[in-house]
């Protein structure tokens, strides 16, 4: 090697193992080890922060009662306005007696303002004309709560008490004071049960529903709630009955020639069982088992005269009586009740209805005679 050119080899050697290094640690940083079975050790992870505060629930839902505290009385005696849906149904007419002999108890004063037949959107414009009265509650009923809710809204803002009654609606679709009724649901699938038990469990079953809403679709769903895993217990038909005889009537015309095989039919409440009844026993089919809901006074002296066979007892006079005892007690806050007010029921049939149609006081219209 000639002298002149060792400094330059050496220079060049030099820069090629510097060079050679950084390629080895690139290699290094991405190459996977030399033993493929060799576990690849990943970092630890870095512990997640702790939350400075607690996770927000989603919004709850407002909630269904109004408070007593807005509302209240100018003076000692209340003006209470009651609105049924309708009154066409004796059923309602009993709550109103109800609600006349409490408040003539408390010193307050009651008038009844309702559509001689279910019609929803007259019950609206009367809802709409109680806001111009100068009332201090309104106890209420709707078929329609959805249609009826702005209007209540309104109503309670006023600072006017509202009960809703014959029901036990839970989310009511605005605030109210108060709910006074029954477990609807409850109530048919206690009466499903005593059907299985009284008349065993292969039937070709009917559903005659009201119209369409809360009420209905809790008191159909209780009792096919009791019947629904029974295999022999076969629903072969359902159908809208208006609420009222002359729907009760007509459905129970069609299912019954419709599917001559039913047996038995149930409806959700005793205006429409009265017209199945009659409906059956115009075909000559005594042998359909007929159930009801509400204890109706007709249809409590049909079923003791063994026209047909059971209903649920809601006790709709001290129905009445409870919410007008829930409307004094808000106004006058001396003991602010809880926001649903239970009426408990029972399943009537001939051996006790016997036991109703003796109080004649409790019951409206009253007994067509004395038992």
């Amino acid at each position: 090697m000639k002298r002149g050119t060792a400094p330059f080899f050496l220079a060049l050697l030099a820069a090629f193992s510097l060079l050679i290094a950084a390629c080895g640690d690139a290699f290094d940083e991405v190459a996977p080890p030399d033993d493929p079975d060799e576990d690849v050790i990943d970092p630890e992870p870095e512990p997640e922060p702790e939350p400075d505060e607690e996770v927000e629930e989603p919004e709850e839902v407002a909630e269904a009662q109004a408070s007593c505290a807005d509302a209240g009385l100018d003076n000692e005696q209340a003006t209470v306005a009651y609105m049924p849906p309708a009154t066409e149904f004796p059923y309602y007419m009993a709550i109103e007696k109800g609600i006349e002999a409490r408040a003539e108890e408390l010193g307050h004063e009651t008038f009844t303002l309702a559509p001689l037949s279910d019609d929803v959107e007259t019950q609206m414009g009367m809802l709409q004309d109680v806001l111009l009265r100068d009332v201090d509650a309104v106890i209420f009923s709707t078929h329609d709560e959805h249609s009826a809710a702005p209007l209540v809204q309104q109503i309670v803002d006023e600072g006017i008490a509202v009960v809703i009654v014959n029901s036990d609606i839970p989310d009511f679709p605005t605030p109210v004071h108060g709910v006074v009724g029954y477990v609807q649901r409850a109530g048919t699938y206690k009466l499903g049960e005593y059907t299985l038990e009284t008349f065993g469990e292969e039937h070709k079953v009917g559903l005659i529903e009201g119209l369409p809403g809360y009420h209905s679709e809790e008191r159909i769903g209780g009792f096919v709630d009791a019947i629904e895993d029974v295999e022999t217990m076969e629903i072969v038909a359902s159908l809208p009955g208006g609420w009222n005889v002359e729907g009760g009537n007509e459905a129970g015309m069609d299912m019954l020639q419709a599917n001559p095989e039913i047996t038995m039919i149930m409806t959700a409440n005793d205006y429409m069982s009265i017209g199945a009844n009659a409906a059956a026993r115009a075909l000559g089919r005594e042998d359909v088992i007929i159930l009801g809901n509400d204890g109706d006074t007709q249809g409590l002296e049909e079923i003791h005269a063994g026209d047909w066979e059971a209903t649920v007892m809601t006790f709709p006079f001290d129905m009445g009586e409870q919410a007008m005892q829930f409307v004094h007690d808000c106004l006058t806050g001396d003991d602010v009740p809880e926001f649903f007010h239970e009426i408990p029921t029972e399943v009537v049939d001939e051996d006790n209805a016997i036991e109703y149609l003796q109080q004649p006081e409790r019951l409206y219209p009253p007994p067509s005679q004395e038992y």
